[in-house]
């Protein structure tokens, strides 16, 4: 293998991502083998789930839960990437990094010497809710400005949902992260042609210029994050009952459960309770008495998808507060009645 046409796709929390990846995958070349590398900001994995759950033969994905892809050595990344590569000996390569994850941190993964000739890395994707923009935390974000710095294409996500008044915002927002220039697509219902794919590619990239292969320096980002998954693996499920992780860091915070495979939910108390429950963002898989089904929540809508297969039930959400996060977590135990794993 060598050369494998490689595409980043990242973008803030809620921008999109998965469900851009799904509708990319199920555009995929009947023939061809596609490979997923994603990466969330929470310790359980999810994504993984949902990506696997909906996809057709010859799609293959890895998990790096916890917000590590981005981390400065990188490891967790490559450890995670040699593995997928062995495994699916992919004709293209998709990589998601977390909306709170440093994507320069990763292209200067993939720049390492092991990689210039195995990988082709092609248009990195940075997708955004330009909704978002109204609110100051989301403008000011320096993960949020990194990720429209380094793009090849701004993919205006949701767009179906604007109302004009965004323009005049994104311009401005757009203009004071040098990225007016950039090529920009928009997105409805997370609906994409193959061929952005192939877009082209920035000789350098705007905001490190980092060269992919070309060796030169970067300086790496002082963040860091706090949680309890140290292995850096999917957690697999208990026998029984529940097992909680949580992780923190770039001013968000996640709780997540993993119960056990014989655990088996009520579908509409799911429902009722993923709709109010007061998180930024949430994810679950759940193997419920009306089926297996994704729950995917952001600016207070939640999508909900039938699976065609699932190991365990798995939640997780995203706040901007550890306040937010106990009282969010109380209420879900509670409702759920979940049982803590002996």
């Amino acid at each position: 293998m060598s050369h494998i046409p490689t595409n980043i796709i990242t973008g803030a929390l809620g921008a999109g991502k998965t469900t851009l990846i799904q509708s990319l995958l199920k555009k995929k070349p009947e023939q061809e083998r596609w490979a997923v590398l994603v990466n969330e900001f929470g310790e359980i994995g999810i994504d993984g789930s949902i990506v696997s759950g909906q996809s057709s033969d010859g799609v293959f994905v890895k998990e790096v839960p916890g917000g590590c892809m981005c981390c400065t050595s990188g490891l967790p990344m490559q450890i995670a990437l040699n593995i997928l590569i062995a495994r699916a000996k992919p004709q293209r390569l998709l990589i998601e990094p977390t909306g709170l994850g440093h994507p320069k941190e990763v292209l200067q993964t993939l720049s390492q010497p092991q990689y210039v000739e195995l990988l082709d890395v092609q248009a990195t994707l940075t997708l955004i809710d330009a909704r978002k923009l109204a609110q100051k935390k989301w403008r000011e974000h320096a993960t949020f400005q990194e990720q429209v710095q380094i793009a090849d294409v701004i993919v205006l996500t949701k767009s179906d949902l604007y109302d004009g008044s965004e323009e005049k915002q994104l311009a401005a927002y757009l203009a004071s992260n040098h990225a007016q220039d950039t090529a920009r697509l928009t997105a409805a219902y997370g609906e994409l042609p193959l061929s952005v794919l192939y877009s082209a590619k920035s000789s350098e990239e705007k905001s490190g210029h980092i060269q992919i292969g070309g060796g030169q320096k970067h300086q790496h980002h002082s963040h860091s994050h706090s949680h309890e998954n140290t292995d850096s693996q999917p957690i697999s499920a208990p026998k029984t009952g529940f097992i909680s992780v949580c992780n923190q860091g770039e001013g968000y915070y996640s709780r997540g459960w993993v119960c056990a495979t014989s655990t088996q939910f009520n579908f509409e108390d799911c429902r009722a309770l993923f709709e109010q429950l007061n998180v930024e963002r949430l994810k679950a898989v759940l193997r419920t008495d009306q089926g297996i089904f994704s729950f995917n929540r952001s600016d207070n809508i939640c999508r909900i998808e039938a699976l065609n297969a699932a190991n365990d039930s798995r939640i997780e959400f995203i706040v901007d507060s550890a306040a937010k996060a106990d009282a969010a977590s109380e209420t879900l135990i509670q409702t759920l009645q979940l049982v803590k794993s002996n």
